[in-house]
């Protein structure tokens, strides 16, 4: 509200006196979020006085702040000639209003469909001004153009050429005044109009004419073939080339881009570099023999070295499925992996690019989720480029109102005071300095940037679609509207600069290039190592030997290392008891629990000068306050994590509390390994039933992306497993789904029961030169069971047994049946039979359910080929667990003429009863079914 009115209110209301600043300050909150301040000041507020026809509040403090910049600026009093003081302020408003809202009366739509309202506070009389102050001068506050004082009529030209032309800035929702005033002065500087040399001109002449001549050079060829075309969007070539070459010029060795269908294609040919004729046999039918199964031409990842003023720049695109968004925390993942490898913590020597569909980016829960973690410290890189290809259709939806809420599709990004800066595809040149902007600000600031690409589709989701169907008018327009590289030969011709006889050769020369099959990057050059060398993790089987012994006497030395911790770092007291259990471990007074053999595979791991990584949303103490490998000070709340200081020059040890998602972090860190084959890396679930969310992940990267895109990644995955009585959201990780995803030997799926196991697992997924993903059913009530206890010794071996036979002193030829199982229910298996005295009955434990260890098994079976009946136990309802996917390998490594039965919970559309006394019933029964010989 205006400054007189408040100030008249709040004398005359029982806020005035010394509570004036107070209330001041409140309703400035509540003008920037209404939600900021309680629902009682919020009616306060909805009832002041209004002022007619004024339909904007200015905050006190941005009307002081212009003062402040005033008076830092100049010392001289400035004359308003025929003005006042009033008209002075009034100005300064009429610039802050084009700051804020300059971008909603903007020239961004190419077709000039947008049918959007004048904006009151961008007219003169708003602000109570006029043309006939045009010829009086005005001091320019912060205005960045270098002038201290302007004729009216100047000022608000350069201010609507600034905010109302070709690019629409979004940024005074930012939080940091530091980095609104940065993009103040680039934009008002030049009243964002960038100036291009002629030769740069020619080369976003290039870029359009490539994105062109591509899309029609296919449409000829493969008619009706699925393509999904940049058409209308051609401005995303010149943009990338411009983003990589900068980049380059500022000291960036990597780009690692993530996109979906549109325009793939033509970024793979004219940007990437791959050979156009590599793409023309794709669409022929050819295909590349290694894969097992191979994917479609619009999903293909690729790597090239652009050729930059500082140096080669490595591009590498990722694969990216159907699930459009999902690539976005893959992509940050591995960006994350090559900023660790290159030790660079600002992010300046690899950049992450996103390229977003409109509706896409709105649509898809996990862009916000990508936001959230930008400045988390897990998973920060030093902020990412996003750009959105906006054909202002989503897919095949007709209005905008169908896809979103919010005016626009990048509304998201301001959850995180992003700038985002809209720009009309139709003026590339705009489009250049939108991105010249945005890596800049990325580069000074570290953080996110959005640049929205607004332009069309000039066909329709795909090229079999017919888009007239559902938007009539639009297309009405594009068919009539000349391309964008027609639009720019055109200006180029008409200003001089570029002939229209030279625009004609650079197409013909591109026309030649793509007739020869010959790349159409002038900028690509041969890779060199610019990424980790995946050579010696190609190859190899799930035999291969990969047994590392450890002496007992290094086991004590680590155990020692990562049970002690300063004096000086007082801990809680819980903290201390397991602390000091674990000492007592490590001189071998007592056997090893859970924790303490998790953290020492984790040793071992770091002491041979390999890394490990572990996210989880509760992974520094362990859901289950087992792990403990971050020790909080209890008086000044320091941390201190004892895996960090095994050793001088040891591997790097990063445990991180994640962000409160799973299909993000699990997306980030299956990007990580795949750009990271090194070391062990680890996502935990909270409860395993919380990878539901992550579904997407697993289906679409984690078991069929070596099958797909020849991608290996050797991910480990902790889900906590187990029936203890706590309904059906915290029993059970749907071990059957992993099951059921397992095929051509592309994971392992593992349920560990011993401390000993777990420490050999772990190992093993590092040692074994094999990078395949590992799924672990890990325990619950198992990380304190008095039997779930091992030595020394058994760790040392270095052995994972896949299968463990019986362990009591039982006769085998005493033996009329074999239960196989796995997990928790193993204990209570055996507990019940040494109870009843049941010397008839084995039990063997299979610990490794894919690949299924048969031969293993079957070695296990040779002393009980008399035995008629074989059982599998499990906790998991009939339809659920292992039964339905494994037993047909139960069944081929029992002897023949013998026969499988099943002993567990009937089948269930719930994955565990919700009643205690219900859960313990079942239990028993169960238990006692499989021991109960026939």
């Amino acid at each position: 509200m205006p400054e007189g009115v408040m100030k008249a209110w709040i004398e005359s209301s029982h806020l005035s006196g010394a509570n004036a600043a107070y209330f001041e300050e409140l309703y400035e909150s509540y003008l920037d979020n209404s939600q900021s301040v309680s629902a009682e000041w919020r009616t306060v507020f909805e009832q002041l006085p209004k002022i007619e026809g004024a339909d904007v509040e200015y905050r006190h403090s941005e009307i002081r702040e212009e003062f402040k910049q005033l008076a830092k600026q100049t010392q001289k009093t400035v004359v308003v000639s025929g003005g006042s003081d009033a008209k002075q302020v009034k100005v300064l408003q009429l610039i802050n209003s084009f700051r804020f809202r300059g971008h909603q009366n903007a020239n961004i739509d190419p077709l000039g469909l947008w049918q959007r309202d004048k904006v009151r506070d961008l007219q003169l009389s708003h602000h109570d001004l006029s043309e006939n102050d045009f010829d009086k001068e005005f001091n320019t506050g912060s205005f960045a153009n270098g002038q201290e004082t302007m004729k009216l009529g100047d000022l608000y030209k350069a201010l609507s050429k600034t905010y109302c032309g070709s690019i629409g800035a979004e940024y005074m929702h930012m939080t940091s005044t530091e980095e609104k005033r940065w993009i103040q002065q680039r934009l008002e500087s030049v009243q964002s109009k960038p100036k291009l040399s002629v030769e740069q001109k020619e080369e976003v002449l290039k870029g359009l004419i490539a994105a062109d001549g591509l899309e029609k050079y296919l449409g000829a060829k493969f008619p009706g073939a699925k393509r999904f075309s940049l058409e209308g969007g051609d401005a995303l070539i010149p943009m990338l080339k411009e983003l990589i070459t900068r980049a380059g010029s500022k000291g960036t060795k990597e780009v690692v881009f993530g996109m979906a269908h549109r325009g793939r294609l033509n970024v793979l040919v004219n940007v990437m570099g791959k050979n156009p004729s590599k793409l023309f046999d794709e669409f022929g039918g050819k295909h590349d023999e290694i894969l097992s199964s191979g994917d479609v031409k619009y999903h293909q990842g690729y790597s090239s070295d652009f050729v930059t003023p500082g140096g080669n720049v490595h591009l590498a695109l990722a694969f990216n499925p159907s699930h459009l968004e999902i690539v976005n925390p893959v992509v940050m993942g591995s960006v994350r992996a090559r900023l660790d490898r290159r030790k660079c913590t600002q992010g300046d020597l690899v950049l992450p690019v996103t390229i977003h569909g409109d509706s896409a980016i709105a649509g898809q829960g996990v862009v916000q989720e990508t936001f959230n973690m930008s400045q988390a410290r897990a998973f920060k890189v030093g902020g990412s480029i996003r750009i959105v290809v906006n054909n202002q259709v989503g897919f095949t939806t007709s209005k905008p109102e169908d896809t979103r809420s919010g005016e626009y599709c990048t509304e998201i990004a301001k959850m995180v005071s992003a700038p985002i800066l809209h720009v009309n595809g139709d003026d590339p040149e705009a489009v250049i300095l939108a991105t010249q902007i945005a890596l800049d600000f990325r580069s000074e600031f570290k953080r996110d940037v959005v640049i929205d690409l607004v332009c069309y589709r000039r066909h329709g989701h795909n090229e079999a679609d017919e888009p007239s169907a559902t938007q009539p008018l639009m297309y009405k327009i594009i068919k009539k509207h000349p391309t964008p590289r027609q639009l720019y030969a055109t200006q180029l011709d008409n200003e001089g600069s570029i002939s229209k006889a030279k625009s004609d050769e650079l197409a013909n020369y591109y026309r030649k290039l793509l007739d020869e099959g010959q790349c159409t990057v002038e900028q690509w050059r041969p890779m060199t190592e610019h990424s980790v060398d995946w050579t010696p993790f190609i190859g190899h089987n799930w035999d291969d030997d990969y047994q590392k012994e450890i002496s007992v006497e290094k086991l004590k030395e680590l155990a020692e290392k990562i049970s002690t911790y300063p004096e000086s770092h007082p801990v809680h007291g819980r903290v201390k008891k397991i602390y000091d259990d674990r000492v007592k471990m490590a001189s071998g007074e007592k056997l090893l629990d859970w924790g303490m053999a998790e953290n020492l595979a984790y040793a071992c791991v770091v002491d041979s000068g390999q890394r490990v990584r572990i996210t989880g949303q509760d992974s520094g103490r362990g859901t289950f306050f087992h792990r403990h490998a971050v020790l909080h000070n209890q008086e000044n709340a320091n941390l201190y994590l004892p895996l960090q200081n095994v050793r001088e020059g040891q591997g790097p040890f990063d445990v991180n509390d994640s962000v409160l998602s799973e299909v993000s972090v699990l997306a980030f860190e299956y990007g990580y390994t795949t750009a990271e084959p090194a070391g062990l890396t680890i996502w935990e679930a909270q409860f395993g039933d919380f990878a539901n969310c992550a579904q997407v992940v697993f289906d679409q990267f984690i078991s069929s992306g070596e099958q797909k895109w020849g991608r290996l990644c050797g991910l480990t995955m902790l889900l906590p497993h187990g029936y203890e009585g706590q309904g059906p959201e915290h029993s059970s990780a749907r071990l059957e789904r992993f099951l059921q995803l397992c095929a051509d030997h592309n994971m392992q799926v593992c349920v560990p029961s011993t401390p000993a196991q777990v420490f050999n697992m772990l190992r093993r997924q590092v040692i074994r030169p094999m990078r395949r993903p590992l799924v672990v059913m890990s325990p619950k009530s198992l990380l304190r069971h008095p039997l779930a206890v091992s030595s020394l010794e058994e760790l040392s071996t270095g052995v994972f047994h896949n299968v463990i036979g019986e362990i009591d002193d039982i006769n085998p030829k005493d033996v009329t049946r074999v239960v196989f199982c796995s997990g928790k229910v193993y204990y209570e298996l055996l507990e019940q039979r040494r109870k009843n005295e049941l010397n008839n009955v084995a039990i063997i434990r299979i610990e490794q359910l894919y690949p299924f260890p048969e031969q293993e098994l079957q070695k296990e079976l040779e002393q009980y080929q008399h035995v008629k009946q074989f059982v599998w136990c499990q906790e998991e309802p009939q339809n659920q667990g292992a039964w339905y996917c494994s037993q047909h390998h139960f069944r081929a490594a029992i002897p023949d003429g013998t026969y499988l039965t099943y002993a567990g919970r009937k089948a269930s559309a719930a994955p565990a009863v919700g009643y205690m006394s219900v859960h313990v019933k079942e239990q028993q029964a169960l238990v006692s079914d499989a021991l109960t010989v026939e």
